[in-house]
């Protein structure tokens, strides 16, 4: 029985442990569900039904030989999962968010993208400030929210641009927008993606507003934009699309595909947001095909942030929202949930992405029906790439790769 809907659900950074070739890209011992299993604020007997903690990585790993992590006992935590589960490596040469997104969709990246750990070509920047009619300044690595605290001041008393990047392929411009308004920001994206290419093509350009009138009270909007490179080829959703079937981005999907194979996308503010419309999209009839949805919130406001019970808590909320859609779900209709990279809140020694595999948890009727068929097995152990999520979508959905 074919699945007439897929929900994938793509819980950005939560990984579940590092990668053999996780030292290579800076990172040691990371382990982003670990470090939230520490926490008293998580709660997720849904995922724990799931079958999260049965993941290869997981199942072993010290920290579920505790009598209750999460909330839930060790004897519910053994169960088999509600459906079927896999561990996914990544074999793409990086670990953010455009990568990890294009492989889950099919598309393994060889190269990584440019970054500029030095900041970008100063005939790059006197160009772009030419054609965008402002200054730009500062033009280094930053955390997106320091560099606000910092230079916000600067910036409301020249209207000077703040441009500045991190240790992904970004090229980020943060301004207020009681100096530059919205689409005048949007518009100046725009035009530096126009400009990012050869050796300077970045894999995101980004939006980044904030309010406030003094570094105390700076805060960044949920009007942030990204402005992404095509996919190099086509992915999962081209098929889907191709094989006369909706596919709809919820969140940053639209961004990150630079809207290429989508059929509808809507732009959220957060988890809670996108939550929220994806039960809307459950509840309609008019569709048939993929629902792919990103939930920022993990990675941005608590990842980045090495927030860990925010992480923590975050979690436990996903999971008790789960509750009235898995509930809801249709006997054609197929949950799967992963994510594209990890983010580990306990990690110190820098505030990037840590490179870590990541869970597939999939659930519904049609999935037990591929188990039955020996298509699936409820633990599928660890697969090489993130590409099976791709295979196992257009499987359920009954399109040949």
């Amino acid at each position: 029985m074919p699945a007439k809907r897929v929900f994938l659900m793509i819980m950005d950074s939560f990984g579940i442990g590092e990668e053999p070739d996780a030292p290579a890209f800076g990172d040691f011992n990371v382990n982003t569900l670990r470090s939230c299993t520490a926490s008293s604020k998580l709660n997720c007997p849904n995922l724990a039904k799931l079958g999260l903690f049965q993941v290869d990585g997981v199942k072993d790993a010290d920290y579920n030989r505790k009598d209750r992590v999460g909330g839930v006992s060790k004897e519910d935590r053994s169960k088999a999962p509600a459906g079927s589960v896999a561990r996914m490596r990544e074999l793409s040469a990086g670990k953010d968010t455009i990568i990890g997104h294009w492989e889950l969709a099919g598309l393994v990246s060889p190269k990584p993208m440019p970054t500029f750990p030095n900041g970008f070509p100063q005939e790059f920047l006197d160009a772009f400030s030419e054609r965008v009619g402002r200054k730009c300044f500062v033009n280094k690595p930053y955390s997106g929210t320091e560099v606000i605290r910092d230079f916000g001041m600067q910036h409301l008393m020249t209207g000077d641009l703040i441009v500045y990047t991190s240790a992904d392929s970004v090229f980020q411009i943060a301004a207020n927008k009681a100096v530059v308004p919205l689409e005048e920001l949007y518009r100046d994206c725009e035009i530096a993606r126009e400009m990012l290419r050869g050796d300077l093509a970045v894999g995101r350009v980004i939006a980044r507003p904030f309010v406030g009138d003094s570094p105390e009270n700076f805060k960044r909007t949920s009007e942030r934009r990204d402005y992404a490179l095509s996919p190099f080829a086509p992915t999962m959703i081209d098929k889907i699309h191709a094989a006369g079937m909706d596919t709809i981005g919820v969140g940053k999907i639209g961004d990150i595909f630079n809207g290429q194979g989508l059929s509808e996308s809507t732009h959220t503010s957060g988890n809670a947001d996108g939550c929220a419309l994806t039960s809307r999209i459950q509840a309609r009839t008019d569709w048939k095909g993929l629902c792919f949805v990103n939930l920022v919130d993990f990675d941005m406001l608590y990842g980045h942030r090495r927030d860990i019970d925010g992480y923590a808590n975050a979690i436990s909320e996903y999971d008790q929202w789960l509750t009235g859609f898995m509930k809801n779900m249709k006997d054609d209709d197929v949950l799967m949930i992963s994510a594209d990279h990890g983010c580990d809140p306990a990690y110190d020694k820098t505030t990037d992405h840590t490179r870590e595999y990541v869970p597939l948890l999939m659930y519904g009727k049609p999935i037990d029906a591929m188990i039955k068929e020996g298509r699936l097995e409820k633990n599928n152990g660890t697969r090489q790439g993130f590409t099976y999520c791709a295979d196992t979508v257009l499987a359920a959905l009954g399109i040949s790769r």
